[in-house]
């Protein structure tokens, strides 16, 4: 890989003619509207119900879902139909995620089945440098009871225990065949009761298939007080094991549901004390990876412009090319727009998570989008002001 000896810049992370370039008028003016209805919380909240309801009895809504929230945040059904999605990200030097999405079942047939589809998108993507990464979670190709069953160290039947080997099996097909085709794969993370049976599985894919080059990731959620060590811990794991350490960073995605049952269940809430806790270990992991950058490679995963903007100033003040291989900015399709295409613009390694599948299946992903753009604090209002900042610059 061509590395270039990028100019230092401070970045305009405010330039709407960059984050919007690839979006024409008629999109912008979706994605306005879009904004607008999801910063109403009485939708947000009533919206799901309603919409399962919808899909349940069949009512003919999948046409209105597809043209509005699900163009936002989804490439499309199938990977056929993310094409369009990959090329307007790529005409902004901005790479793919392909992420099937569909969660939530149970059967050890849809397990297969997924595995196989997982496949397919590294498959996708071999060859293709419009789509650098891959992505997968564990839950995904095995059953959530079993890993929570793992993680409280309880006994497994033989039954269970075929059915982890099951498990263990897909994760190995689908880090194999990421080795083989040369495609990285990041190993998304769950919820804190099953996260060590995944953590373990993270390691032993590194092991494996990440001693010549950087293959498997395992994700790291900052918003719990005891990742910032974990992710330290793993670096001297791999030290020891001769392998690179592979490390997405992204602050977290379930913290309402991990309070709630700590507190339920009487024992210490996982999540740290505050957002500026989580903030300074975020960007202390930053630090961390860049002083390891030989050994790490990392994907900051974040829609937060100041740990943007230090992993930049970071980058430049080590004097590494803005395109080294080992670092990755990531955010999700339909957000952020002002980080990814203005990082990318001055020449980082930038991609976006492209989900897709059924429109019912992938409900779940679609609501957790709404819903996080209303609770994190000024999301919804900070998307909403740099479109209307760019349709007042296109006289629109």
């Amino acid at each position: 890989m061509k590395m270039d000896a990028s100019p230092k810049q401070k970045i305009d992370f405010n330039n709407t003619e960059v984050a919007f370039r690839q979006k024409s008028d008629a999109e912008l003016k979706q994605a306005y509207w879009l904004f607008k209805i999801i910063g109403s919380n009485f939708l947000t909240k009533v919206g799901p119900p309603i919409t399962n309801f919808m899909l349940n009895v069949g009512l003919p809504i999948q046409g209105a879902i597809k043209a509005t929230i699900f163009k936002q945040f989804c490439g499309g059904e199938t990977i056929a139909e993310c094409e369009h999605t990959i090329e307007q990200l790529h005409q902004g030097k901005v790479g793919t995620i392909l992420d099937y999405s569909v969660e939530g079942e149970d059967e050890e047939h849809v397990f297969d089945f997924t595995c196989e589809e997982i496949i397919r998108t590294i498959v996708r993507a071999d060859g293709d440098p419009r789509i650098p990464i891959t992505v997968f979670k564990v839950t995904g190709i095995g059953r959530f009871a079993l890993l929570e069953k793992l993680d409280a160290k309880q006994e497994l039947n033989a039954t269970e225990k075929a059915e982890f080997e099951r498990v263990k099996q897909r994760c190995e097909k689908i880090c194999r065949t990421a080795y083989e085709r040369k495609v990285p794969v990041m190993i998304d993370a769950e919820e804190t009761w099953i996260q060590d049976t995944i953590d373990l599985l993270a390691i032993e894919m590194m092991m494996k298939f990440n001693k010549e080059q950087l293959i498997v990731f395992n994700t790291y959620q900052i918003y719990r007080h005891d990742k910032l060590t974990s992710l330290q811990a793993d670096l001297l794991i791999a030290k020891e094991a001769d392998f690179i350490l592979g490390a997405k960073l992204v602050r977290g995605a379930y913290m309402e549901k991990e309070r709630k049952r700590a507190e339920e269940m009487g024992y210490l809430s996982p999540i740290q004390p505050d957002k500026a806790a989580t903030d300074k270990d975020y960007n202390e992991a930053l630090r961390f990876c860049v002083a390891n950058i030989d050994r790490i490679g990392f994907v900051c995963g974040t829609h937060n412009e100041e740990s943007s903007r230090l992993l930049t100033e970071l980058i430049d003040a080590n004097d590494i090319a803005h395109n080294h291989p080992h670092v990755y900015f990531a955010q999700l399709l339909g957000m952020s727009d002002n980080l990814s295409f203005n990082l990318s613009n001055v020449g980082y390694n930038v991609a976006k998570y492209v989900p897709y599948g059924p429109i019912k299946a992938v409900m779940p992903y679609l609501f957790r989008r709404a819903q996080e753009n209303t609770s994190v604090a000024g999301q919804t209002s900070r998307e909403l002001s740099l479109i209307s900042r760019e349709k007042s610059r296109r006289g629109i």
